[in-house]
């Protein structure tokens, strides 16, 4: 038999029952305070205590300020001649059978590019399997130890589109068009000279060319691009880097020299 429970004593332990659940209520409350306030205090440097990063946000360029100085004349820059498979001189201490990213430049651009015997723009007695127009710019992207150098990815403009990866030029074949007395050549970067190897402050930027024994020489044209341009062993230019999309129709891009190529114009006439 039970017996009923009085009903101060029932009205005690509901009291007690929500005297229980109000501190455990109130202990949670204050647990996650301190969590939370321990959180701020780790994270301080951040406005969410659980460290959820701010959401994305779009960055608009302009992208013609990237190549403003790309596409910039560098002028009165004195010109020398040089040539696949020229010899070591005074003024020219490296060889030139291979080039700064050529090891078989030479057999690659199929002989000797003789500036002295030439049929029209061509070397008389073959016909190259390279571009004979050609320059050398002062700057190698890649160092000796075979990786770009560590300053590459910031000073050239084109770097990440060109990249394929360490130990391979992004500078090789980068067109310039070249300016003397009225007229316009296309030619492509294939070699590193005259002299420096490191300037890319004048190459990428507004320096002057340093001086040298070829009287502060700072650009290197093939034979091809000094016929075209009417200059004899040395003349003043002006250059700029140019996209390829604007090299127009020339003999620089003849499909009798690039396997493969949009035809252009043939090579000049035998003279």
């Amino acid at each position: 038999m039970r017996h009923p429970v009085p009903a101060a004593i029932s009205f005690s332990l509901a009291l007690m029952g929500v005297g229980s659940a109000t501190r455990l209520t109130d202990r949670l409350a204050t647990a996650h305070e301190d969590l939370l306030n321990d959180r701020r205090e780790i994270l301080s440097s951040l406005s969410d205590p659980f460290g959820v990063p701010a959401a994305a946000r779009v960055v608009l360029e302009d992208p013609s300020a990237r190549f403003r100085s790309e596409a910039a004349w560098k002028r009165n820059v004195v010109a020398t001649v040089f040539w696949v498979g020229e010899q070591p001189t005074e003024n020219n201490p490296t060889p030139n059978n291979k080039s700064a990213w050529d090891q078989n430049w030479q057999e690659n651009f199929g002989g000797y590019d003789d500036p002295n015997s030439r049929d029209g723009y061509l070397p008389k007695g073959f016909t190259p399997l390279l571009n004979p127009f050609y320059v050398a710019l002062p700057y190698n992207d890649i160092g000796k130890d075979y990786r770009h150098r560590p300053e590459a990815a910031q000073v050239i403009p084109w770097f990440w589109e060109r990249y394929q990866g360490e130990g391979i030029s992004v500078c090789k074949g980068r067109w310039l068009a070249i300016h003397h007395e009225g007229r316009i050549c296309y030619a492509q970067w294939e070699d590193v000279g005259p002299f420096e190897t490191d300037h890319y402050q004048y190459v990428f930027g507004n320096e002057d060319a340093r001086q040298n024994r070829n009287q502060g020489a700072g650009l290197d044209v093939s034979p091809a691009v000094r016929d075209f341009l009417g200059m004899s062993g040395k003349g003043v230019v002006e250059w700029k880097f140019v996209e390829e999309h604007e090299v127009p129709r020339g003999p620089w891009n003849s499909s009798a020299f690039r396997p493969g190529a949009t035809p252009g114009e043939p090579p000049l006439p035998k003279r």
